[in-house]
């Protein structure tokens, strides 16, 4: 292991556009549901909807968060519809199914979506049987990241010291909360989301390739 990260024992990573690639647009399906659910419940047009989904994610983390608070959605209901998508463009990454496989520690899923549409994703990927827990925003109290009780809440709920944990994440907001209880943090530059100009001091690491990084650390001492 790379020295610089010799004291990590708890490796966290995010699902969508972390553990697959953003080429996969899968996420691009699920966002097109998610203004199709808007549209039917608030009865708008799409280009309102659009309007509604983007302010409620913004505001309140997830589009769920905000129908939740605005409008009472039940989330079941809601996450069973948004990812009821073809899974089909998700493809086993091999570099990374065996980078996963070497680290050491305990490898944790911690998510905005829920565990029935993570775990899909990740049998899919090959990953089924890496991760000890998926903590999903059922877990959260329908808190989502970036709020800070969603990440005190996990490392509660597993018994993980922030200072010997490592977070992995395509959205670079969400890596300040983590930063800010000591976690080491780790950003996916992969389009999805571009980390702020001004201010990237809670990013750790940034890194384009998640296979291929892993294997560099783990091959520092080889």
């Amino acid at each position: 292991m790379d020295p610089a990260l010799s004291h990590i024992r708890n490796w966290i990573f995010d699902l969508d556009n972390t553990l697959y690639p953003v080429s996969a647009n899968l996420f691009a399906m699920i966002d097109a549901r998610i203004g199709q659910y808007v549209q039917n419940l608030l009865g708008l047009d799409a280009a309102e909807a659009h309007k509604v989904q983007k302010g409620y994610f913004h505001a309140h983390g997830t589009t769920l968060a905000g129908l939740m608070a605005e409008h009472g959605t039940d989330p079941h209901h809601y996450l069973a519809d948004v990812h009821d998508v073809d899974m089909s463009v998700l493809e086993v990454n091999e570099t990374l199914v065996a980078a996963l496989a070497r680290l050491p520690g305990r490898k944790l899923v911690f998510t905005n979506g829920d565990a029935p549409y993570a775990t899909r994703v990740l049998d899919r990927l090959g990953l089924g049987a890496t991760f000890e827990a998926i903590h999903d925003v059922h877990a959260t109290g329908y808190r989502p990241k970036p709020d800070p009780l969603a990440y005190r809440g996990l490392c509660d709920a597993y018994g993980l010291d922030p200072a010997h944990s490592l977070f992995v994440e395509d959205m670079a907001r969400n890596l300040e909360p983590a930063k800010a209880i000591g976690m080491t943090t780790v950003w996916i530059d992969n389009g999805s989301e571009q980390a702020p100009d001004t201010e990237r001091g809670f990013i750790d690491y940034t890194v384009n390739d998640l296979g291929a990084w892993l294997h560099s650390i783990l091959e520092t001492s080889e």
